[in-house]
Formats: structure tokens, sequence, C-alpha cells
């Protein structure tokens, strides 16, 4: 791998900070999750023709089987009183293929990706969705080709704000930590997992919907757009 890497500008205390590599966070970070998700969800609620997608969105928000867990979608029905075993096989059949078919990315991210490849940087994906789902929608979204390193949650076993994952990337890119940049839209899982390894923090406030965590944030940089990353950098 290249040993090409940009400076920070000086501001906010990066003056001569080397990076060498960006790990992003997936999901509401490079494209719109939880839109993809209430489409899907809206797909399942006409199929059952009761409810709407915001309820049963909630159901996978609660935290109970997780956020990507087909389960949710049990309760749900459960719950509506219309559950049967072939039913719901077929509502987890028309959520994932309307989730996947609406992951777009968001504007300018194949060009920003894109020029980053160029400047020489090592690019990483770290993501709390499992491997086959990562895959998939960096697939659907045109971007897999970008990254250098994918590393998806069951491969460590650990979700972020644990530091496994993005140890794992660091270590799988060859780059020290103080060398690397972490974006993400969470305040908690990206930008306080990134900052106690040591790394250059960036907030990707422009994809935030993360309902119930706790909004403020210590990120060393706010990007409302994703363009907004090439500012922090001089080539050298």
């Amino acid at each position: 791998m290249s040993d090409a890497y940009i400076t920070i500008l000086d501001f906010n205390g990066f003056k001569n900070r080397k990076v060498k590599a960006i790990v992003f966070d997936m999901d509401n970070t490079l494209f719109d999750f939880v839109e993809a998700k209430l489409k899907a969800c809206r797909a399942v609620v006409e199929y059952l023709g009761v409810g709407d997608e915001e309820e049963l969105l909630k159901y996978f928000l609660r935290g109970l089987h997780g956020f990507e867990d087909s389960k949710n979608i049990a309760d749900y029905m459960q719950d509506k009183g219309i559950y049967s075993p072939g039913k719901y096989e077929e509502c987890c059949g028309i959520y994932e293929n309307i989730k996947l078919n609406h992951i777009e990315p968001y504007p300018k991210v194949k060009q920003i990706l894109r020029n980053l490849k160029s400047m020489g940087l090592k690019l990483a994906v770290v993501t709390d969705a499992m491997n086959g789902h990562a895959l998939s929608r960096l697939h659907k979204a045109g971007l897999i080709h970008f990254f250098d390193v994918i590393v998806s949650a069951d491969m460590t076993g650990k979700r972020k704000p644990e530091p496994d994952s993005i140890k794992l990337a660091l270590d799988k890119l060859g780059v020290d930590a103080e060398n690397a940049i972490m974006v993400g839209d969470s305040p908690r899982r990206d930008i306080e997992a990134g900052k106690n390894l040591g790394m250059v923090t960036a907030y990707a406030a422009y994809g935030d919907r993360n309902f119930f965590e706790k909004k403020k944030c210590k990120a060393d940089f706010v990007l409302r757009d994703i363009g907004e990353l090439m500012k922090l950098y001089e080539n050298k």
C-alpha cells in the first residue's frame, strides 16, 4: 500500500498532523440507511394492510432485538394480531428487498472517495452491520471498490463504541490511530470511539439519524456536507 499522506490545515490544534487513512462508518454516513428502512417498513405495512411505517420503525428502535433484526417485524405482527409463519416470511423478504433497493449514496460521496483515493489515502469502512449486509449495501451503492478494508461487527464480535473493529481496520491498513481520521454520524459510536483511540474525528452531522442519542458531540470537525471533508487538508 502507498505511504502517501496529507496534512491537516493549521486549525483546531492539528498543525502537521499527517493523515494516511480515513475510516468511515457506513450507514447514514455514506448513504441514508434510515430512509431506506422507512421505505421498507412502508412496503411491509402496505402488504399487511395495517399500521404505518413509522410505527413499525419504532419496533426496530426499541433495542430489544437490535436495529437490524427481523424479529421486530414478528413482534409488530403479533401485537397487531396478524402473525402467521408464512406471512412473516413474506414480510421479511419484502423488507430486505425494498431496503436494499433504496440504498443510494449521498450526493458527492463517490466524488469525494475518488478524490481521496487519488491523493493516495487508504480508505476503510467500519460498520456495526453484519458482513453480508455490509457488502450488499456497498455493492448496491456502487462504493465497494473505493475501500481497501471493510470491517463488520461479526469480524470482532464487538460493536462501536468498543474499539475492536476500528483497531482491526487500522491494523489491516497498517496505519497508526494518530495518522487516521474517523468519520461517522454517531457522536457515541463513531466519534467517541475514534477519540478514545487518538484519531482525528469528523462528525457527519448531515447523516445523523440517531434518534435516542444525546446530540452533544466533541468531534474535532463537524461536516454539514461530506464535501467539507476536502477542506481539512492540504496535499503534501
